[in-house]
């Protein structure tokens, strides 16, 4: 069966499902708790992962989804319900501010200036020496840029691209790396706003957990238990090495194979989300690229993004209300960029033409931010998570709890596609149940940290993540090539992780 006939079928398949769904609502069986819509609650998400596999397009798994949330829901005009209050929302506005128009405009005033190709040319001489320093330091570069996921995926993506295709890594083995050291390393290394946002979930649900202060400390005191991010994070390190025992996940290996023998960095039936004005550098005749077109722009994003923030949180003690300019970072810094293109001497029309560019590249991304953002809304709308936390939250074992917790949180966060959104709704009920259980600060560290990890895991993996998107986006890699190929390592990672969980919780106990 050729890609045509299975999508083929696999549409008409959704089209059967959106029937029934549709049948089933009009004879009024979706019974509504208060919270949630029982089983039916599962199906949006669900359904939009599992025809996003199948249908290799995101587009229109996300669009089914959206429409089977609507029907649930009896809110049926999913327009003016779901996606112009997703879309019109501060949040989604910041997102294709600082995530789509500034990555792309910064992307494509580098294929002006030759900066980023500059850069990679000087890191090639210094540091990178083939494919192996290559995708290591493309893995450092994720430590360096550990303000948060989508931070992470988006600097790293970008500035270490030139670098990886130059050395021939292919798109999935790049955009794995990109991803993995972007929400787990985020957890690792919290020197940003997750403690922050964590701690006011949880502060004052358990005695230990009573205060604001008490919760950043706690989130520090649980980093040797996140077992998920510190597995997922060494086997990268791992596999960029090429020092992993064995490679899982076929797709991967032939991906690696592929570019290594061919130079051809994806898949023959690749729809990478960026585009070619993302990636031909064209600087106009007689400009003279340098490391100033790459450095001055990055080094205004984190200087004006990181040292408020440092400077807010540990010497003025604004502990519960930092500064972090993350949108106006962004923004400097295509100004800097621009700025420094004309300083050199290049004319205002090139510089734009550059910006706009870049944008346009984006588009395809956009689309797929906007409609992961409202199937996010659509799954709060059905009680998705409020769903499964009540079906499994009753029937606990003590020592099982720790992983059933990871577990939850990755299924939450893998059909959600967000880590925030699962840990609104899972740390508050989470921290009660494990303190009930075993009024032990160690046990509810593990429970506190398998949380963290199970939330990691969705950000990381899920095709509706807005890292995952971001992280195929600034690699250039087709989005469903980087979920099929990640997903196996990163499984791996969490199936270990509960076993250690359900080991040294039973040795604690």
């Amino acid at each position: 069966m050729n890609d045509s006939t299975g999508r083929a079928r696999w549409l008409g398949v959704a089209i059967g499902v959106a029937v029934l769904f549709t049948g089933v609502w009009l004879a009024g069986r979706f019974p509504y708790s208060g919270e949630h819509y029982g089983v039916w609650s599962l199906a949006p998400p669900i359904v939009a992962v599992v025809l996003a596999f199948a249908l290799r397009d995101v587009v229109a798994a996300l669009f089914v989804g959206i429409a089977l949330g609507g029907v649930i829901s009896g809110r049926l005009n999913i327009v003016q319900e779901f996606l112009i209050p997703s879309v019109g929302s501060p949040e989604f506005g910041l997102i294709l501010l600082v995530y789509l128009w500034c990555l792309g405009g910064l992307v494509g005033l580098w294929t002006r200036t030759g900066g980023a190709l500059r850069f990679a040319e000087w890191a090639g001489g210094k540091i990178v020496t083939g494919p192996r320093s290559a995708m290591v330091f493309a893995w450092l570069m994720g430590l360096v840029f550990h303000q948060g996921g989508t931070i992470s995926t988006v600097l790293t993506g970008t500035t270490v691209r030139p670098i990886a295709d130059r050395n021939r890594i292919s798109h999935e083995e790049f955009s794995f790396i990109v991803d993995t050291t972007g929400s787990p390393v985020a957890t690792m290394i919290p020197f940003n706003v997750w403690p922050i946002y964590v701690a006011g979930l949880v502060a004052g649900t358990v005695p230990v957990l009573a205060t604001q202060e008490q919760a950043i400390a706690f989130f520090f005191r649980a980093l040797p238990f996140n077992f998920y991010a510190i597995l997922v994070i060494l086997f990268t390190l791992l596999f960029s090495l090429k020092r992993l025992p064995f490679l899982p996940g076929r797709r991967m290996t032939e991906a690696r194979r592929r570019a290594r023998e061919t130079g051809r960095l994806d898949d023959e039936r690749a729809e990478p989300l960026s585009s070619e004005e993302l990636t031909v550098v064209r600087p106009p005749a007689g400009y003279s690229p340098g490391l100033v077109d790459f450095f001055a722009p990055i080094a205004t994003l984190l200087g004006v993004a990181i040292v408020p923030f440092l400077w807010t949180f540990f010497v003025l003690g604004r502990r519960g209300d930092p500064a972090l300019p993350i949108a106006e970072a962004f923004v400097l810094s295509v100004l800097v960029a621009m700025g420094v293109a004309l300083a050199k001497g290049m004319r205002l029309r090139d510089v734009m033409d550059g910006f706009v560019s870049g944008c346009k590249g984006v588009t395809i991304g956009a689309i797929v931010l906007a409609l992961a953002v409202t199937l996010k809304s659509v799954a709060d709308a059905v009680g998705t998570a409020s769903y499964v936390v009540a079906e499994l939250g009753e029937a606990v074992s003590p020592v099982a709890l720790p992983a059933l917790l990871l577990l939850v949180a990755m299924f939450i966060a893998f059909s959600t596609g967000t880590s925030w959104g699962t840990y609104a709704v899972l740390f508050p009920v989470a921290m009660p149940l494990a303190w009930s259980i075993s009024p032990d600060p160690g046990y509810l560290a593990l429970s506190f940290a398998a949380v963290t990890g199970g939330g990691a895991f969705g950000d990381q993996c899920s095709p509706i993540s807005d890292t995952t998107i971001l992280s195929s986006l600034a690699t250039g890699c087709d989005l469903m090539d980087h979920v099929t190929t990640q997903l196996p390592m990163a499984i791996w990672a969490a199936a270990l992780a509960a076993v250690l969980y359900t080991v040294i919780t039973a040795l604690l106990l």
